[in-house]
């Protein structure tokens, strides 16, 4: 559906691209993570997923395994080769059965700025935000101007109340927000739309996603937790591939390389095949 298959033909990822994962903490021991490039940062407890059963430790290695787990593999497992930064936010004694991620403002910023300086290139954030306050939306907003200025991608997901409208996140001029998209390709009625989502933001299969459960087995899950990381696995590839590129440009070809606003709350759906093409296109104009 986003003509991903082609770029992951041709790269596993590089290990010198780096992405910081801000999501609950993964289970290592999965066997399709045998030999996955993580490695856990965090000041507290929330490192080890010391309750396999919890939606911390499932949401997180159900992402992980998005981006991470070996190819062959039930997950999409779109850059094993990369190396990724758990950074988790969800602490599992606080988060009960059913509950949706989530985490405060001042949490996400701590973390979006431990994983610039762990050496992030790309981070992925799928959570909703509780207890907003001015001073937390500042916050925020002053860590991702600091990725912004170290060249840091953000892919955050936007969310699944199905309303429409921005947060700190999905209205920062330097975050991808993405959207979840349905089998046949359309938006999906659960993804929050907005001006800031529909203009900077990208599309990605959001609807039957399966990858990795912490009990060892597989799981299907889906939304835009689900996208995101489709969005930032297709970056770190690029930057696999065109390792000289810069930010804006690895982020304006995976964005369809629009260079104008687009008037529409709902984003495009993400295309990785026609990003690396422009890519290809504009390291030979360079050469020539």
């Amino acid at each position: 559906m986003v003509r991903l298959r082609p770029l992951m033909e041709r790269t596993t990822g590089s290990p010198e691209v780096t992405i910081g994962l801000i999501d609950g903490p993964v289970h290592t021991g999965h066997p399709d993570l045998a030999g996955a490039r993580l490695r856990a940062v965090s000041a507290d407890d929330r490192v080890a997923c010391t309750r396999t059963a919890s939606d911390a430790c499932l949401h997180g290695t159900f992402v992980a395994g998005i981006l991470s787990a070996r190819r062959g593999s039930a997950a999409p497992a779109i850059c094993p080769g990369c190396d990724v930064i758990v950074r988790p936010i969800f602490a599992e004694p606080n988060l009960q059965r059913g509950e949706l991620p989530s985490t405060t403002p001042e949490e996400l910023a701590r973390a979006i700025l431990d994983c610039v300086d762990e050496g992030a290139r790309i981070v992925n954030i799928s959570a909703a935000l509780s207890q907003v306050s001015a001073r937390g939306e500042r916050a925020v907003d002053e860590a991702l101007n600091r990725a912004a200025q170290r060249g840091v991608l953000v892919i955050a997901a936007a969310g699944n109340q199905g309303t429409l409208g921005s947060t700190v996140l999905t209205r920062h001029r330097w975050v991808v927000p993405v959207m979840g998209y349905d089998r046949q390709a359309r938006p999906m009625n659960q993804s929050n739309l907005g001006n800031s989502i529909g203009r900077r933001g990208l599309g990605a299969p959001g609807e039957g996603v399966t990858s990795l459960s912490p009990d060892g087995a597989t799981l299907t899950l889906a939304g835009t937790s689900a996208a995101a990381p489709f969005v930032t696995g297709t970056i770190a590839l690029l930057w696999s591939e065109f390792p000289a590129a810069s930010a804006l440009e690895v982020k304006s070809a995976a964005s369809g390389g629009s260079a104008t606003r687009r008037p529409t709350v709902v984003p495009p759906l993400l295309d990785a095949w026609k990003a690396y093409q422009s890519m290809t296109r504009r390291t030979e104009y360079a050469r020539r």
